[in-house]
């Protein structure tokens, strides 16, 4: 059983209905409880602990486990420098794309180590590893993000919870539409190459990237396997300081 959240439109409805396409049951997570026909809609604001608690037991009374979480709900700021951000705006941002997939993994792994183990896949992006003159609330909650998914890996490895960054690429989406970056863009990436990676990381192909990123749009399906299967190295889709050379005392 797979629990989706952010699951009424974008990247969640479309994670959604790929999964119901796979054989799973699915349970949508939103603030309105509207998801995609065949799934089951439970409303919920991802940023309150009391509601994702409640929300996630009645999940685990219904369905008797959850073996897939679908961290997907999130928001971007207006894109402007840090020194002209409304503060309450910023923090929202840091607030859902951080707290949020912080209370549902909370909420959602005891039970999966209770049921022998399962799979947590944190919608990130690309924007996570880099710096930007603006959207730094975006950026460095996608960093933050990066920094859960690796230590629920770490920490749940024993316990059979594998947890992953599945980076989106550019999808045509309410989000990026309202992002000024994107105005005029006419090359966006595919849904299915979203959908096909999600569903890979569900199914167990490319557990050798448990703590790691993968990007729709410039990742070959077929490369990761191999790369799964064969062992990644040290640090590898990662985020890691880049000391300046050998000398470097931060190096080792």
């Amino acid at each position: 059983m797979a629990l989706v959240t952010g699951a009424s439109r974008g990247i969640g409805a479309l994670a959604v209905e790929a999964l119901l396409g796979a054989g799973w049951r699915v349970v949508g997570m939103s603030r309105s409880g509207t998801v995609a026909e065949g799934a089951e809609g439970v409303p919920c604001d991802v940023t309150d602990a009391d509601q994702v608690a409640s929300a996630v037991a009645r999940v685990v009374e219904q369905h008797g486990r959850i073996d897939l979480l679908v961290n997907n709900a999130g928001l971007i700021e207006a894109e402007v420098p840090l020194w002209e951000a409304d503060v309450e705006e910023w923090w929202q941002v840091m607030v859902t794309n951080v707290r949020g997939p912080f209370l549902l993994t909370r909420a959602v792994v005891p039970h999966m180590i209770e049921a022998g183990g399962g799979r947590v896949v944190n919608i990130n992006s690309g924007s996570g590893t880099k710096e930007r003159a603006d959207l730094t609330a975006y950026c460095g909650s996608k960093s933050a993000l990066a920094r859960i998914t690796g230590g629920v890996a770490a920490g749940g490895a024993e316990h059979g919870v594998l947890a992953f960054d599945l980076a989106p690429g550019v999808v045509e989406t309410d989000m990026t539409h309202s992002m000024r970056m994107h105005e005029g863009r006419t090359e966006w990436t595919a849904p299915g190459d979203v959908t096909d990676l999600l569903l890979a990381l569900a199914s167990g192909e490319l557990d050798g990237f448990s703590g790691r990123m993968v990007r729709a749009g410039a990742d070959d399906l077929d490369t990761l396997r191999a790369w799964s299967a064969r062992g990644l190295p040290e640090g590898a889709r990662m985020l890691r300081l880049r000391p300046w050379g050998e000398d470097d005392p931060l190096a080792t």
